[in-house]
């Protein structure tokens, strides 16, 4: 039988695991978001082959080739695709990655894709991980001054889920960066 004490245990707990988990999402440095996105491709197009942008974001046997880290550290509110102030220490992070990849390949090219979980309704995902991936390529230019031109968006929704749930899950509340000069004209 269930006593008020332990069911109190059990509330706090159901309620602090997932926020201790969340808590321990760190961001990646700097220097393993260059290490990540420098990496070779997992396959290489020849000069024909490549794709627009347009068909890299579509084709997810391309974007499972290029070279990508998960940023799984940046909390935005629920429902939510602006990025609070107080997490602008991370996205500086993920800023220094990329200034030191432009710093030596100027031509390079990465795209910010969101991705929610599977709570709500498909289409209010898919809004909100397109607004996320936005969210985050605006404070990155004009906050950190890495040139547009570098970065596109795309928005997945719960497309891609990390854990396969449909419930709320952190894990799949994410931004990935996703290298792709090598695959596009």
């Amino acid at each position: 039988m269930l006593n008020r004490r332990t069911f109190a245990a059990a509330l706090v707990a159901a309620v602090a695991v997932p926020t201790l988990a969340f808590a321990q999402a760190r961001t990646p440095s700097g220097m393993q978001i260059e290490r990540q996105l420098d990496a070779a491709p997992r396959m290489r197009l020849k000069k024909n082959q490549r794709v627009t942008v347009q068909e890299f974001k579509r084709r997810p046997d391309l974007r499972r080739a290029a070279p990508s880290i998960d940023i799984q550290s940046i909390n935005f509110a629920f429902g939510s695709a602006e990025i609070p102030n107080s997490q602008y220490e991370k996205v500086e992070i993920i800023a220094d990655g990329l200034r030191r990849i432009l710093r030596r390949q100027r031509n390079a090219r990465v795209l910010i894709e969101g991705h929610t979980d599977a709570v709500g309704s498909f289409a209010s995902n898919q809004i909100l991980s397109e607004r996320r991936a936005e969210s985050l390529k605006r404070v990155l230019v004009r906050e950190f001054r890495i040139p547009a031109r570098a970065l596109e968006t795309v928005g997945y929704g719960e497309e891609f889920l990390l854990v396969q749930t449909q419930a709320e899950n952190w894990q799949n509340r994410r931004v990935t960066l996703r290298r792709f000069d090598e695959f596009v004209r």
